[in-house]
């Protein structure tokens, strides 16, 4: 059996803990995540999920410890700064322009990363026309990438919402992430559109970028991580591959008392569903 060399840690979340007045939602949070890998963050509703999300993307300051990302520590930094180190998140509400074409969608996540000046972007100098072809091309390499070539030239505002989440991807790719950071991106989605968003997580993966998801759709995550954390009650009762959660006993009692009824306590396993 061949070992699978060890990845670099390029997140890491050090004795993590986040208080809110007298309430405690994080407790010494300790995990990573290594180059190249999907991990999702799981738990039942309250667990403490979209807090740690928020402390590992600047939008929330921890109480105690401290995130790294390859080695700088994000206390401190504006989420605008996390950004610019290549730590990209999206969010579990859709935040596409609705009047505007997909592909206008994208371009204006580009222009948003552009390096030129006002006044070269006015006057449209050379440098400024060869920026807005780079740009242009990116665009449509980069719906393409979503898998919405065909919708291209159609309004935001009218794709289904499964295709709208694909549009909030697409425009943070546009950032150049070396670590996607992705909020329940299937809520809302039907099956066909999960399995869509499924490959393209993949896709996403195989081209570099490490992606780190935080999700509610079992299924979805059995199926395409590497490793799961799952939390309960802000602190972390499980970690490891789909099968080592799956087989979890902490893990089966947390979703158990969620309402997971319908599981016979003999194989109480089936609680966490296969993908």
């Amino acid at each position: 059996m061949t070992m699978q060399a060890p990845r670099e840690t390029i997140l890491s979340v050090d004795h993590v803990g986040m208080q809110f007045g007298g309430l405690v939602a994080l407790s010494d949070l300790n995990f990573s995540v290594g180059e190249g890998e999907i991990l999702s963050l799981i738990g039942p509703n309250g667990a403490g999920k979209t807090t740690a999300f928020n402390l590992m993307t600047g939008f929330l300051t921890p109480t105690k410890g401290e995130v790294k990302y390859r080695g700088v520590v994000l206390k401190g930094l504006k989420s605008h700064e996390i950004a610019d180190l290549g730590l990209i998140r999206t969010f579990q509400r859709t935040s596409v322009f609705p009047r505007d074409t997909v592909f206008d969608n994208v371009l204006i996540g580009l222009h948003r990363q552009g390096k030129l000046g006002l006044f070269e972007a006015l006057l449209g100098l050379p440098r400024a026309r060869a920026s807005e072809r780079a740009q242009r091309e990116r665009a449509a390499e980069l719906v393409s990438w979503i898998g919405l070539e065909h919708r291209a030239n159609d309004l935001a505002g009218s794709l289904s919402y499964g295709e709208q989440r694909l549009v909030g991807v697409a425009l943070a790719l546009a950032a150049q992430p070396k670590m996607l950071l992705l909020d329940e991106p299937v809520s809302g989605m039907n099956a066909s559109e999960t399995h869509t968003f499924v490959q393209l997580i993949r896709t996403i993966r195989d081209r570099g970028i490490t992606i780190l998801l935080v999700e509610h759709d079992m299924p979805m995550v059995m199926g395409v991580s590497d490793r799961i954390v799952v939390l309960n009650y802000g602190r972390i009762i499980a970690e490891g591959t789909p099968d080592e959660i799956r087989n979890n006993p902490a893990v089966i009692e947390a979703y158990l008392g969620q309402g997971a009824k319908q599981v016979a306590k003999p194989d109480a396993r089936k609680a966490i569903p296969h993908a």
